[in-house]
């Protein structure tokens, strides 16, 4: 049963008390991907086979492939993927910047390009548990920002096929090509590349502790999107809330693993005591009942506290991948709300809206990164490049300025390179 804790009469740690996973595979991942570097394909097949059990003659999805996937799908979910497809581009066509150019009379310019990455990588996770959302959410900003080539790898079924629904989605995307190949060698592979996987330039997309780990040791080598811990969800709610839909709303996050975190605060006892209750009806009911069992006895809890604005305080030092804010008035409390992933407000927007529907990104910073993280989107897919120029009479005006700053540095070749353009003269 999910813990019921009073704001002010626990201590704090029990408050801000957090997840942290336990396993640690960094050596497996090492050797793995040490060996994909090394035999490149050969690896990458013999560990297709070793953890996927299937036997690949190549790695590639074919177009017939892909065809044969979108026939094979049922036509009103390929009508709601396209729907939701529409409202992902729609949302993050809205973050496209432009460069700028400062030019001043005498002739300086400085100024910033904003540049596409040229490749992207993205990994999904494949097989039962097959995520179609992740394929649109995390391809589609890559495509607008303008990336050249986006690159998806997936780790296929026994039978050598990739899961239909990944593949629609692929489409539908327009992601350019794909590969069967999971866990930490499909990010080995496009950090580092092979005879048959091209190199990129940023990896994003969830995964498993090996593929978390993986991505955190080829950094560095390849740009990445960030390092997901468990799944969180933070409801707020007052008086006003049906405890039905919150609890509901609390085992959305709650059934995707056991180390998934799953938080209500109020500032009704009533409404706690009546959640709680909701919880114990609701959990046997899931096809995955005995994870969300787990994730709500071990890890959930639900916090009285004295007023929303203290609700808002506490939310702001967990920092939540998703926040619900289930109040009468939501707006008036989503300026004070500083650090979450993704904000859903009001009686009808259950995160389970945006993981699928609604448009904004659902691939979040977890674990209280989202105080300096944000979700993914098109900016994580491209750079920025800046330049400068001066005329002879701009750069002579400042040359002294910059040959002062550098010996001040202790730079003298800095400040020779200043001074050796004016005694041109």
């Amino acid at each position: 049963m999910i813990k019921i804790l009073t704001y002010g009469e626990v201590s704090n740690d029990e408050i801000f008390a957090r997840v942290t996973p336990t396993v640690n595979v960094a050596e497996i991942v090492a050797d793995i991907i040490a060996t994909v570097k090394r035999d490149g394909d050969r690896a990458l097949l013999a560990y297709t086979e070793k953890f996927d059990k299937a036997r690949l003659e190549a790695l590639a999805v074919t177009p017939a492939e892909r065809a044969e996937a979108m026939a094979a799908v049922d036509p009103a979910f390929l009508t709601v993927l396209r729907r939701a497809a529409d409202n992902i581009r729609a949302y993050h066509a809205k973050q496209l910047r432009e460069g700028y150019a400062i030019k001043e009379a005498d002739g300086t310019v400085v100024g910033q390009r904003v540049i596409p990455i040229d490749r992207a990588g993205l990994y999904v996770p494949g097989g039962t548990a097959a995520y179609p959302s992740t394929v649109l959410m995390d391809s589609i900003p890559a495509k607008i920002a303008g990336c050249k080539e986006v690159v998806m790898v997936t780790p296929p079924l026994p039978d050598g096929r990739v899961n239909p629904v990944i593949l629609a989605a692929a489409e539908i995307a327009g992601i350019d090509r794909i590969f069967k190949v999971g866990g930490a060698q499909a990010i080995a592979a496009l950090a580092f590349g092979t005879e048959s996987i091209p190199r990129v330039d940023k990896i994003v997309g969830p995964g498993n502790a090996f593929v978390a780990e993986a991505k955190k040791q080829v950094f560095g080598s390849v740009s990445i999107d960030m390092i997901a811990g468990p799944s969180e969800i933070l409801v707020v709610a007052d008086n006003t809330a049906n405890p039905v839909h919150v609890a509901a709303d609390l085992l959305s996050q709650a059934e995707h693993d056991k180390l998934a975190s799953a938080v209500l605060i109020t500032d009704s006892k009533v409404l706690a005591e009546a959640v709680s209750a909701e919880l114990e009806k609701q959990i046997p009911l899931l096809s995955r009942a005995e994870i969300a069992r787990a994730s709500i006895d071990n890890n959930g809890k639900i916090i009285v506290v004295e007023n929303l604005d203290t609700a808002i305080d506490v939310s702001n030092e967990l920092a939540p991948e998703h926040l619900e804010l289930v109040v009468a008035d939501p707006f008036r409390y989503l300026e004070q709300v500083r650090h979450a992933g993704s904000v859903f407000m009001g009686h009808y927007c259950p995160e389970a809206l945006g993981d699928y529907l609604a448009g904004p990104n659902h691939t979040l910073p977890t674990s209280g990164t989202a105080r300096f993280f944000s979700p993914l989107s098109v900016d994580d897919f491209v750079k920025k490049m800046q330049y400068t120029y001066y005329t002879k009479e701009a750069f002579e005006g400042v040359a002294r300025d910059v040959a002062y700053f550098a010996a001040k540095e202790g730079l003298t070749a800095h400040a020779k390179s200043a001074t050796v353009r004016l005694d041109e003269e």
